[in-house]
């Protein structure tokens, strides 16, 4: 790593660190045992798998990757930010050669690295919502996602809450899979499979699915384990706002929108509510019943032939019956006749299509969705344990395994099978440990290595270089706020009272131009008018180039007068590296050009904003 020489010194003298330039971790982590913590053995095993195969197809690996992009790239993928001028400096000149692996430790164990995968996990879950006040509480989930990663919950631990959540969703954040989908037991039971398991069974739930194994009554099945689930408003709440709850009425029996209750007895129905004891029963009779009250109207409109007003104890039997299939009142599960939509459809008991287990008939929804949480995460069913290895491994490498990351399927096709079924096993053995995971891949050579072009056709060996990935909204809003030299607001100002979180502020807008679902393929992914427009005109980016005021820019210039260290010190900023020779020429030529030393540096600070560069983890 070469550095401009009077700005290397510099900043080792603000620093203060002429005397202990190398030393780079504090005594409690230097005590640690690293080698063991990083799982030395799995990564090791990857990589040696991955070798072989390259070597045995001829393929060309890339080297690894330097120190600048090494540094940046884990700094991204495990914290979300970007390294600091100061943190490349020392990393570099760092000889330790364990400073990777020490380096990866440090950033698991940090603040940012919960929050950022916190955010990661609501992309994935509100990026599908099909009920968009789901919204409303997505900063209650990321802290309380974000409390789990920091705590070490296991996954299976966290998946569980989230299948068997209840509770205000301004207080309970795992309550956000239920409420992002209305309490649909089939929409729920969808991204369950998708999320959990990598196996998108929706494609079942009206036939038989198209390509895998997968029938439609097993679809079902899954989505039996839900119709008990309700989303509420809470009552004179304020702010407004909703609950997830349980509704283990019998069915037939309770409260209910239909006839068919009342109709079951009219004679005790009039015995107590026909003052009069004229057999006709009136909205001022009804009065005192509260259901029947708020129905009463639709039981005239459609019950009373003689137009009198009221309903005999006759007209109350042979009322129409209403549409049977009102599946967010029952409390049992049916599947949909598509041969004659109206009819009430066929019984369906849960059970769960990977390995068939059933539970007990006559559970109420807390057991059901209990003992679905253990079919899922149970250490014999392996598609637990791989649909996260795969779905993590795609998101630090650029392409999973299997592609799309959450449509993995029993007859997909698999890279490297026995990689991804080592760390899936290492995985399990873990005990479903987040931090182990990303340990162990950081650590390999597959994730170290230096990129290069991408092959348009997709032919290249894979796994065998880097690929440059897009940066999620939340990573490159994090760089774009630490190079501008912007202050963001802390998480609680946007608490409400109550302790209700909204999603507001600049990252938030920020989010809505520059958000995608992290299950897309990169290769799917494209910049849109709306991104380029806002990094090119955003008064945000703009007003923050400038030479003059508290800029990070104008601090630059006060401080160096040679150009040749601005444009060192401003590379390092933006993109977390040196220029090269080449961009140093480039730059030089172009401040002469202008004549203008300020309006040159803001264009050149403007134009590496706006490169492809700033924008991707490379």
């Amino acid at each position: 790593m070469k550095f401009s020489t009077r700005s290397f010194f510099q900043r080792v003298a603000v620093l203060g660190l002429a005397a202990g330039l190398l030393s780079t971790l504090p005594a409690d982590l230097q005590a640690k045992n690293f080698k063991a913590r990083k799982a030395v053995d799995v990564t090791q095993q990857i990589d040696q798998i991955i070798q072989q195969d390259l070597a045995a197809t001829e393929s060309q690996v890339a080297p690894t990757a330097s120190d600048e992009d090494f540094l940046r790239r884990v700094t991204f993928d495990l914290t979300g930010s970007l390294p600091t001028p100061n943190d490349i400096t020392l990393f570099g000149l760092d000889p330790n050669p364990e400073k990777r692996a020490e380096l990866i430790e440090r950033l698991l164990q940090s603040d940012d690295y919960a929050n950022n995968w916190a955010r990661y996990w609501r992309d994935v879950i509100f990026s599908r919502a099909t009920d968009q006040r789901a919204r409303l509480m997505i900063g209650t989930f990321e802290k309380w996602m974000a409390d789990q990663l920091s705590d070490g919950v296991s996954w299976d631990k966290i998946t569980s809450e989230l299948i068997t959540a209840t509770g205000s969703v301004r207080e309970e954040g795992q309550t956000a899979l239920m409420f992002a989908h209305q309490g649909s037991a089939e929409e729920i039971a969808a991204e369950a499979s998708r999320i959990f398991l990598g196996i998108q069974i929706q494609c079942a739930n009206c036939h038989d699915h198209p390509t895998d194994e997968w029938k439609r009554e097993q679809f079902h099945q899954l989505a039996a384990f839900f119709p008990r689930v309700r989303v509420r408003v809470i009552k004179d709440s304020k702010p407004r706002t909703f609950e997830v709850v349980s509704f283990n009425r019998p069915e037939g029996a309770g409260r209910g929108r239909g006839f068919g209750q009342f109709q079951q007895n009219p004679a005790k129905l009039f015995r107590q509510l026909d003052k009069n004891r004229d057999g006709i029963l009136t909205k001022d009779e009804v009065k005192q019943r509260k259901l029947l009250s708020r129905i009463f109207g639709r039981m005239l409109k459609v019950g009373d032939k003689n137009g009198d007003k009221g309903l005999s104890a006759e007209e109350i039997k042979n009322l129409p019956r209403q549409q049977a299939n009102n599946r967010r009142r029952n409390s049992e599960y049916y599947m949909p006749d598509l041969d004659d939509p109206t009819s009430k459809g066929t019984r369906i008991d849960p059970a769960f299509f990977v390995a068939g287990q059933k539970p007990e008939v006559g559970l109420d929804d807390e057991s059901r969705r209990n003992m679905l949480a253990r079919y899922v995460t149970i250490r014999d069913n392996p598609w637990f344990a791989r649909a996260f290895v795969n779905r993590i491994w795609g998101e630090l490498l650029g392409a999973g395994f299997t592609m799309p990351v959450d449509d993995m399927g029993p007859d997909r096709d698999v890279a490297y099978p026995e990689v991804l079924d080592a760390l899936s096993d290492g995985f399990v053995g873990s005990g479903y440990d987040v931090r182990w995971l990303l340990r162990t891949i950081t650590n390999s050579e597959a994730y170290q290595r230096r990129i290069r072009p991408v092959d348009p056709s997709g032919a290249g060996p894979q796994f065998a270089a880097a690929i440059p990935m897009r940066m999620r909204s939340d990573q490159l809003y994090s760089a774009l706020t630490r190079v501008l030299g912007l202050a963001e607001r802390p998480a609680n100002a946007n608490r409400r009272p109550g302790g209700y979180r909204r999603p507001a502020g600049p990252r938030a807008a920020f989010a809505l131009t520059f958000g995608y679902d992290p299950s897309t393929p990169q290769a799917d992914l494209t910049g849109t008018v709306p991104q380029a427009l806002f990094l090119m005109n955003s008064p945000l980016v703009n007003n923050r180039v400038k030479a003059q005021g508290n800029t990070p820019l104008a601090k630059l210039l006060k401080t160096y007068s040679d150009d040749e260290d601005v444009l060192a010190e401003l590379y390092l900023l933006v993109l977390a590296r040196e220029p090269t020779e080449t961009e140093l020429t480039t730059c030089r030529e172009y401040i002469a050009e202008t004549g203008e030393r300020d309006a040159a540096f803001e264009d050149i600070m403007w134009s590496l904003i706006n490169s492809t560069e700033f924008r991707t983890k490379r």
